[in-house]
């Protein structure tokens, strides 16, 4: 616990002292850690417990893994013990229309969206922000695997190579502050895939403080600080449905229409249940059975048909190019194109090499597209999914949502 690691922006302890940070205590070892490892560094640390919406399954609550009763009593255990005071908020009716409805029209529109990067903006950093202005505070916090780093203007005298300054994002000509998001140290448990649509204002006042850590020496450091949730395990799957994968939640409030199972030949195998329940590369819950198991390749949304095949190499699993939309570019502005990029396709899969090429003007969409060549082929490249632009050495450059 005594390791060196880089908190927040590398703040000096007089910039510390007395500073009011609103942080996210959601009960799990994350965020408990980041309270004591806040409050250990001087801050005045406030903690905010958010209940979200609940699914009313079968006329009864279903609890929200996030906000049930239990975790709320592990966060004011938490609190308790670090000697800070707790502030509950209610943001269910926010949450339901930013998020969970949010998912479910994706849904419906053939899409598979990811609510946990709705969620971020919409709801826990905006409710986050409004608290830290309400309580006349100076920053916000939150147990997210992430690291921000600050550049100095080139003209400030306490510039120096010993800043811990990104390498690929610094301007020589820069006359203002800039802050950068990186990949966490623990690449395991990086969650900047979440996190791309952070502004430069917002940077300004966020600190991540395990991002510069292990989760092996959260876990460590939770035992040592006394905090009850220690062992606790990690949150997995889609908060507000109870299932590891939401097929009962999305057939409980989707329409589902029956259709045909074609393979890629044409050749009739079965009949599906209702498109929604299905993303491409999908293998689990096909059911064809026979020579299987059996991949997802496209959703014919206008002939209510599922295409699949049994080849896990075959080519029409994969693409060579995507398009995205609702770019979001953290440094503020747009970046010159060609641009070559690592990127992310989905939360689990690794980077890959890729060249944002041109933004193409779309009448569907006013603020246009990007198109995105790979340097190999990609396999399940998913409309509705974030994809995630990195520089050298992890910096997240921005993203958006694959066409």
């Amino acid at each position: 616990m005594d390791k060196k690691k880089t908190i927040g922006k590398n703040k000096t302890a007089k910039d510390k002292k007395k500073k009011r940070v609103v942080l996210a205590l959601s009960s799990g070892v994350d965020s408990s850690v980041s309270a004591a490892l806040l409050k250990k560094q001087g801050y005045d640390v406030v903690g905010v417990f958010m209940h979200f919406w609940k699914d009313p399954e079968e006329n009864e609550l279903v609890e929200n893994k996030c906000c049930s009763l239990e975790a709320y009593e592990d966060a004011r255990k938490v609190a308790q013990i670090l000697n800070i005071p707790l502030y509950t908020i209610n943001v269910a009716k926010e949450f339901k229309k930013e998020v969970v409805d949010y998912f479910l029209d994706e849904i419906k529109a053939g899409r598979t969206p990811n609510p946990c990067v709705a969620c971020n903006p919409r709801i826990k950093f905006r409710f986050l922000f409004q608290k830290m202005l309400e309580m006349g505070a100076d920053f916000v916090a939150s147990g997210h695997y992430a690291r921000i780093k600050r550049e100095l203007p080139t003209s400030n005298k306490k510039f120096s190579k010993k800043s811990n300054l990104p390498v690929g994002g610094q301007n020589p000509k820069s006359k203002i502050e800039s802050y950068h998001l990186f990949q966490a140290e623990d690449g395991n448990k990086d969650q900047t895939y979440f996190l791309y649509n952070l502004n430069q204002a917002q940077l300004a006042k966020i600190i991540f403080p395990v991002g510069e850590y292990q989760k092996t020496e959260i876990r460590k450091m939770a035992k040592e600080f006394g905090l009850p949730v220690f062992d606790k395990d990690d949150s997995q799957g889609i908060c507000f449905t109870q299932e590891k994968y939401p097929t009962n939640f999305i057939k409980r409030n989707t329409p589902m229409k029956k259709g045909k199972i074609i393979n890629t030949e044409g050749k009739v195998l079965s009949e599906h249940e209702g498109l929604s329940i299905y993303t491409i590369g999908q293998r689990k819950g096909i059911n064809i059975g026979g020579n299987g198991p059996y991949y997802v390749v496209e959703k014919d949304l206008e002939n209510n048909i599922l295409i699949v095949t049994n080849k896990e190499d075959d080519p029409k699993l994969f693409r060579k190019e995507m398009q995205v939309r609702d770019i979001n570019w953290i440094g503020g502005s747009e970046p010159k194109f060609p641009l070559k990029v690592n990127v992310k396709i989905r939360y689990r899969n690794p980077l890959v090499g890729a060249i944002i090429t041109e933004k193409i003007q779309n009448d569907m969409m006013p603020d246009g597209v990007y198109r995105v060549e790979f340097v190999e082929a990609q396999k399940a490249v998913t409309p509705g999914q974030s994809a995630v632009f990195y520089a050298s050495k992890g910096e997240v450059l921005g993203g958006g949502i694959i066409v």
